[in-house]
């Protein structure tokens, strides 16, 4: 990267990082999107990235206090994401390998379809779903998280509809990233997938992210968070369909 494009990914790395503080989610499908667009660094790299601040993240927010989890219900649906997570990095390296265009256009229909969870407004359920639709999304989140990262809006829109304590479910969603990303950091060093240059960018991009993260939530408001929601719906949009336009087209022109 020259260092241009360094503070290009470092100023994708902060609108990720505010995206990410005031709609719960967001931070690693804005980042890949932004990097992909802005052609930064290939997906898997980034994905790297992104597990690794992850995973600082969230060893940040559980030593302040144990987290409550609803263990009966989370078991089932940690184990099926741990088993995607393991289906997704499969698939990763077996796409970047033969097809990055096909990678390209695969998280650019993901990021479309996040952005539609985003905003789609979910009646709340009265009572707990079953545990087969726990397994299931747990199993989709996991192989999203595989491939990019990205655990987060299946397991979200399913939890957040579930009659449940908003503490609970804030945490249970905490704990199964925070696997979710030690079993893919595991996996991809393990591969030799993990580069110095992820190291780096993770390492550059974390002053950014704490320092965004602790001014969006001394300063955010209700009214802010419904407009930053708004944004991001945006920006994933349009993310997305920079990804697949011209992915389409070297397909349909190969």
């Amino acid at each position: 990267m020259s260092i241009s494009h360094h503070l290009l990914f470092l100023a994708c790395v902060a609108l990720a990082t505010y995206a990410q503080t005031m709609t719960g989610f967001a931070f690693g499908l804005v980042l890949l999107g932004l990097s992909g667009v802005f052609q930064l660094a290939s997906v898997s790299e980034v994905a790297n990235v992104v597990s690794v601040l992850s995973l600082v993240n969230a060893a940040v927010t559980l030593a302040r206090a144990k987290p409550q989890v609803n263990w009966s219900l989370m078991r089932p649906a940690m184990i099926a994401s741990l088993v995607g997570v393991g289906a997704g990095v499969a698939a990763l390296t077996w796409i970047s390998g033969s097809m990055a265009v096909l990678l390209q256009l695969l998280l650019g229909v993901t990021i479309l379809a996040c952005a539609i969870l985003l905003v789609a407004r979910a009646k709340p359920l009265e009572r707990l779903s079953s545990k087969a639709s726990f397994v299931f999304f747990g199993g989709i989140s996991g192989v999203l998280g595989g491939l990019f990262s990205s655990a987060g809006p299946p397991m979200v829109y399913h939890l957040y509809r579930q009659p449940l304590p908003l503490a609970s479910i804030r945490n249970s969603l905490l704990v199964l990233f925070s696997l979710n990303a030690v079993v893919r950091l595991t996996l991809v060093t393990g591969q030799g997938a993990f580069m110095a240059s992820s190291f780096w960018l993770s390492l550059q991009a974390l002053p950014v992210v704490i320092g965004v993260t602790w001014v969006a939530r001394r300063y955010s408001t209700a009214g802010s968070m419904k407009t930053v929601k708004r944004m991001v719906f945006v920006l994933l949009l349009a993310a997305g369909m920079g990804l697949i336009v011209p992915a389409a087209r070297i397909l349909a022109a190969g």
